[in-house]
């Protein structure tokens, strides 16, 4: 196996220990130490499959997702400024060292939820699911992104007692607005696949959502440092800190940011590191 899978385990095994038994000042940095450590460890797993992964053979498109997430991530805070859906409380007193942590922890939600992904489609637990072929007209496409269009602005124009409601509409809008996109210029696109009745890349994309979002809710649980759920759904009933209808939320932000991610490398183009060589099939 890989050095750093072991590295991997250390970082998860460890954070969680000091979070039971150590240092109050060290749980800060649980959720930050065990993501990065799950990364690391699926990435390591991959490896062994495959016989190459990213961090191994394309870490600049891997410094480049992480740094994309921190960005993307940014302007759902900045959305919640207004829906006021969670709230981060026991921060360090040093803002450097808060600013330092929640960059580290941001920065691993994209590679979180993509090789989270691709490990379950490898498995090809969801290979064999087929779809009705979806016929996808352009007036249907426009009607999407349309429709994409108000769900991303008509929470941000309400007054948050309205909008804190409406959360799932920022979730759902990038989609909706993006992917259309997507599928007209040729890049991958949740809309291609099920225009050939593929539903195996969203099976395995809804399943990451979930996987990683119990990962979440769990690390984040036991973190020192964490966030809280203020939004008025069902809040008595919690797995972790997240009322549990929320957990329907983690399904479409993992297609969210596959969606986007296609979106920016279509934007950028070849100032985004290609990642054909290693035939990874949620982001290459």
């Amino acid at each position: 196996m890989v050095f750093y899978f072991y590295i991997g385990v250390i970082l998860i095994a460890g954070g969680m220990v000091n979070s039971w038994f150590g240092s109050p000042r060290l749980a800060d940095w649980t959720t930050p130490a065990c993501w990065w450590g799950y990364i690391l460890i699926l990435d390591a797993v991959i490896y062994r499959i495959r016989g190459k992964s990213i961090i191994r053979n394309n870490i600049r498109l891997f410094i480049y997702q992480c740094v994309f997430s921190v960005l993307f991530w940014g302007v759902f805070e900045l959305n919640n400024l207004h829906l006021r859906n969670w709230a981060y409380v026991d921060l360090p007193p040093n803002p450097w060292e808060t600013a330092v942590g929640m960059a580290l922890s941001f920065a691993t939600i994209m590679p979180g939820l993509f090789y989270t992904a691709e490990l379950i489609d490898i498995s090809g637990l969801f290979k064999k699911i087929k779809l009705p072929p979806l016929r996808i007209s352009p007036v249907f496409a426009y009607i999407l992104i349309l429709l994409g269009m108000i769900f991303l602005v008509l929470p941000m124009m309400l007054p948050p007692t309205i909008a804190t409601y409406l959360f799932i509409m920022i979730w759902l809008g990038w989609i909706f607005f993006l992917d259309p996109v997507n599928l007209y210029s040729g890049t991958r696109s949740i809309l291609a696949d099920l225009t050939q009745g593929e539903g195996s890349r969203i099976a395995a994309l809804f399943a990451s959502g979930v996987v990683c979002g119990l990962l979440w809710e769990f690390w984040n649980f036991w973190a020192g440092s964490k966030w809280v759920y203020t939004a008025p759904f069902m809040p008595e009933i919690k797995i972790f800190e997240m009322p549990v209808v929320g957990f329907l939320g983690f399904l479409p932000f993992a297609v969210e940011y596959f969606v986007v991610y296609h979106t920016a490398r279509l934007i950028f183009g070849k100032s985004i590191p290609g990642g054909k060589s290693l035939d990874y099939r949620i982001f290459d």
